[in-house]
């Protein structure tokens, strides 16, 4: 009799694979999927121009899985380049010893509204597929490299394994993501939820003794919560860095200058773009800020000198580094 809820678990069977025919497994892994197979999932919304628009159902009727990490939901539209979803049959919302549906939300991080104290470097673009999530991987490791101790967090999007891994392979000292925060997707958040999700997030890297932070936020900056979140009054004041990622030249004039109206100043543009040296020279021609590739974001030289402020931030962790050193000794 419950009408399904972002973030419940549902016991689903698989009836026709489809566009996603595999699953990812906690260890990482992506299981092959076969009709008649069953799967844990969570409900949820996905906001995906590349892939799918769906949305929770109202009963647990047929629906489909919409993305590999685990969603299941109704698909509205999606990309011409997609075959079809898969097609899954749920079998019921999966309870506690009560019979009480276990959703996400319940073992969510505490909440924190504080405003984080460290310096925080957010990772945007036009939109997914951009570069947002390999521009941040490479700034953790670059940040690594001076001896920082990088935290990586992805505050929005649709569960996907592979972005906090990739994260975790480059360095980071920890990482969380929205999962942590008790949402299986950001799409259709109240947008004060997805305020207190970012906020809560980079004050978890602050407690686990990360000297700085590097944040995604996933899509577009004219998906809907990606947009609130920058505008708003909340997480703004923790932004100390823009690193703006874009498919083309255009997408990044485009999008500095909408930030530049919000009041950003983007300290450079990267992502898809850069792999284009035209492309390159003619976004900083026309937007007068300079491009960085993936080569450069790893680069701890090049860093300190895109971002001061990382030497006084350097300076800190070597000092750190040599009264543990003495500990030891």
């Amino acid at each position: 009799s419950r009408v399904p809820q972002a973030g419940d678990l549902v016991l689903a069977r698989v009836i026709q694979p489809g566009h996603h025919d595999g699953v990812e497994e906690p260890t990482g892994r992506r299981a092959s999927l076969y009709a008649g197979d069953e799967i844990l999932v969570c409900y949820g919304n996905r906001y995906a121009p590349d892939q799918f628009e769906a949305i929770v159902p109202d009963s647990l009727a047929p629906c489909h899985l919409v993305a590999a990490g685990g969603l299941a939901a109704k698909a509205l539209s999606w990309h011409a380049s997609m075959r079809p979803p898969t097609t899954i049959e749920p079998l019921g919302l999966v309870g506690n010893e009560l019979g009480q549906p276990l959703n996400l939300k319940h073992v969510r991080l505490q909440s924190s509204t504080r405003r984080p104290s460290l310096p925080v470097i957010v990772s945007i673009g036009t939109s997914m597929n951009s570069g947002k999530t390999t521009s941040a991987a490479r700034l953790i490791h670059g940040l690594s490299k001076l001896g920082l101790r990088a935290g990586g967090a992805k505050v929005t999007g649709t569960s996907a394994g592979k972005d906090t891994w990739l994260m975790r392979d480059s360095g980071a000292h920890s990482i969380y993501d929205f999962n942590d925060a008790g949402y299986v997707t950001t799409y259709l958040v109240p947008i004060h939820e997805v305020e207190d999700c970012a906020v809560s997030l980079v004050n978890a890297l602050d407690d686990d003794g990360c000297d700085i932070a590097v944040v995604e936020i996933a899509d577009g900056l004219l998906q809907q919560e990606t947009r609130q979140l920058l505008t708003g009054s909340v997480f703004p004041p923790a932004i100390t860095s823009v690193v703006f990622s874009a498919v083309d030249s255009m997408g990044a004039v485009a999008g500095a200058g909408w930030l530049n109206d919000a009041g950003y100043q983007v300290a450079t543009l990267a992502g898809v773009m850069t792999n284009s040296p035209l492309a390159a020279r003619e976004a900083t021609a026309a937007t007068g800020i300079q491009t960085s590739t993936l080569k450069q974001l790893a680069d701890p030289n090049y860093l300190s000198d895109l971002f001061p402020y990382l030497v006084r931030l350097a300076d800190r962790a070597a000092t750190r580094s040599d009264a543990d050193a003495a500990i030891v000794a």
